[in-house]
């Protein structure tokens, strides 16, 4: 069977579209995650793992259960874009699946990074809370 030219960019671009399509369910149309990361955000793995992930949120499981990875490496190794990548770390860290530990090397970022971990932290424990001033 012979192909004619431009069927291999018709077949690339139907992939492409079918790829960003199911990161747009995944995400349910989100583009901002919920708790506050960065592209430097260290990730590592929760205490607990829902059974039935979608692919994209198992295999960043997967790889922050190897070793701990920055969020910006996540979206490198699987080839995403960063935003969603945010959105569905946001999400496993909502069900414990991924954690950001507190780094015990002392540092610039580390009262940032302790305090962001404390965040989440208590949103998960307490989502339903607000915060009051005075």
């Amino acid at each position: 069977m012979t192909s004619r030219p431009g069927q291999e960019a018709l077949a690339t671009t139907a992939d492409e579209t079918a790829s960003i399509v199911r990161l747009y369910a995944v995400t349910n149309g989100r583009t901002r995650a919920r708790h506050s990361l960065s592209l430097h955000t260290v990730l590592g793995p929760g205490r607990r793992c829902p059974r039935e992930l979608p692919e994209e949120s198992s295999r960043i499981v997967g790889l922050c259960r190897q070793r701990r990875r920055p969020l910006v490496e996540l979206a490198g190794t699987l080839g995403l874009h960063v935003t969603s990548v945010m959105v569905l770390v946001s999400d496993l860290i909502d069900a414990g699946a991924l954690a950001v530990p507190v780094l015990d090397t002392p540092g610039k970022g580390s009262d940032v990074q302790t305090l962001q971990a404390l965040s989440a932290a208590l949103k998960r424990r307490f989502p339903h809370a607000t915060a009051k001033a005075g």
